[in-house]
């Protein structure tokens, strides 16, 4: 799950959301407190529950004497936070730890920690694997680091990976780190309960419990109040969020949507990911009903084969998806956002089945994707009964086409902007001149303008004048 901000998100061996890696960006002061001495320093891989998650144990360490740094060198603690989707994502992490084995070797005092989903899928194996590592701490045990911190400066190594069927560090407030200041990422639920037999989610962060209501909508508030100008809910599927209020209500998806969008008119609300089977129509009505809630929808395919699909566990087949596209544009029109993930050459895919992804993604023509060849994750059920039979070099040829297909497309719906104005909110300079700003619209689709005196966190009108099929470029007007 991912919400990014350029149009075309290609993931390969060499460029994909999950390897995606955010570090602290500044210094956070030192707490007044004169024991607060301790250095730390986090590096996040994956999604942006990774990331949202960084910013709890941010938080949780900072009560217990640690300060953050951006400065990997001063750090005491230094904490990965790691993916286990893909075999790519985890080789990774371990690259990174052997670039910090003369840094181990040098400063005897260093502590080493890998946190979040490799962590939870390997266990005690992580400490035998990679020696330089003090302790393994799961998604769910974040809670238990300062004990596991303890542990370690007695000498020992230290684990825990317990996933819980409660934990929501609903009460915990975030430290914001590599922050924009005007975006902010709010978790709404933990764990999933589509067993996908590619994915090993539901087994890295457990099964699906959704966040006190009342909690996120005090979050959002204070987000908003502190100078922030929009949030994003996170779910592993946030449409299947569903909360028991104590008067026996409950508060589904659309509901809590409903409630975000009321903190302010003047706080744009987004959020991912959607599951197709969950994404209902009166999540749709309250995004139409609110013109502070994004018109833009992550709505993962995977495959376009029905076949396939059934394959994958993914509960509803290509007529049902193409069904859902079709409901998106009649209560959203045509150009609310629409983005996908695709797997090409999953287990036994044949021609045929590849043929009907490039023919789904002619008929969605999707504003930006994220695309990659299936890579078996041990233990998933497609990797215990089905065989990964489609030869690496067939996979690379087929995402080079879904790839080539999507690129097509993006400029295609790019091109549509072309002459219209949108509501811009600005995150910040281009990423090639301070002479230029840039910023998403209701699309999630960013774009570039001359800055004039205006500044982050502004929201500006900008009339496309032209496009990439990566990005839109244009000029404030009144």
């Amino acid at each position: 799950m991912e919400l990014v901000t350029n149009s075309l998100k290609i993931l390969n061996e060499e460029d994909k959301k999950d390897l995606d890696v955010a570090r602290i960006s500044e210094d956070e002061p030192l707490a007044t407190n004169s024991t607060a001495k301790r250095k730390l320093y986090i590096e996040s891989y994956g999604c942006q529950m990774n990331f949202a998650d960084s910013e709890i144990v941010a938080s949780i360490l900072r009560e217990n004497d640690f300060a953050t740094t951006s400065k990997i060198e001063e750090a005491e603690l230094i904490l990965l936070n790691t993916c286990a989707i893909r075999e790519n994502a985890e080789q990774k992490v371990r690259h990174r730890l052997q670039h910090l084995v003369p840094m181990k070797n040098k400063r005897k005092n260093v502590k080493i920690g890998i946190l979040g989903c490799m962590a939870e899928r390997l266990k005690t194996k992580l400490l035998e694997e990679e020696k330089i590592v003090d302790m393994v701490v799961g998604p769910d045990a974040y809670r238990d680091l300062p004990n596991l911190i303890n542990e370690v400066e007695e000498g020992h190594k230290a684990v825990n990976v317990f996933l819980s069927r409660e934990e929501t560090y609903a009460d915990i407030t975030p430290i914001r780190l590599d922050s924009n200041g005007v975006t902010a990422f709010i978790s709404i639920m933990r764990g999933c309960d589509n067993m996908c037999s590619f994915c090993v989610v539901p087994y890295t962060r457990g099964r699906e419990r959704s966040r006190d209501a009342n909690s996120i909508v005090k979050e959002a508030t204070d987000l908003f109040n502190q100078g922030y100008k929009e949030v994003t809910l996170l779910g592993q599927n946030v449409d299947s969020y569903k909360w028991q209020s104590t008067d026996n209500s409950t508060v589904t998806f659309a509901n809590l949507l409903e409630m975000v969008a009321q903190v302010s008119p003047d706080l744009r609300v987004r959020f991912s990911t959607s599951h197709p089977k969950d994404i209902t129509d009166e999540v749709l009505y309250t995004m139409k009903k609110y013109d502070n809630i994004c018109k833009y929808i992550h709505l993962p395919a995977q495959s376009g084969s029905s076949r396939i699909l059934e394959l994958m566990n993914r509960t509803y087949d290509r007529e049902w998806y193409m069904g859902k596209i079709d409901r998106i544009r009649e209560i959203l029109g045509e150009e609310c956002g629409i983005s996908q993930d695709m797997i090409a050459g999953f287990c036994t895919e044949t021609e045929e089945d590849h043929q009907d992804t490039l023919s789904l993604m002619d008929y969605v023509k999707y504003d930006y994707g994220y695309m990659f060849a299936y890579s078996e994750r041990p233990n998933t059920p497609a990797a215990k009964k089905l065989t990964d039979d489609v030869p690496d070099d067939v996979k690379g040829r087929r995402l080079a086409e879904i790839i080539a297909k999507q690129r097509e497309h993006s400029l295609e719906r790019n091109q549509m902007s072309v002459g219209k104005i949108y509501k811009v909110l600005v995150e910040g300079f281009s990423k090639r001149s301070q002479e230029h700003l840039s910023g998403r619209n209701d699309q999630n689709k960013m774009i570039i303008f001359p800055r004039e005196n205006f500044q982050k966190g502004d929201y500006v009108n900008v009339l496309v004048t032209e496009c990439s099929s990566a990005t839109l470029i244009g000029h404030i007007v009144e």
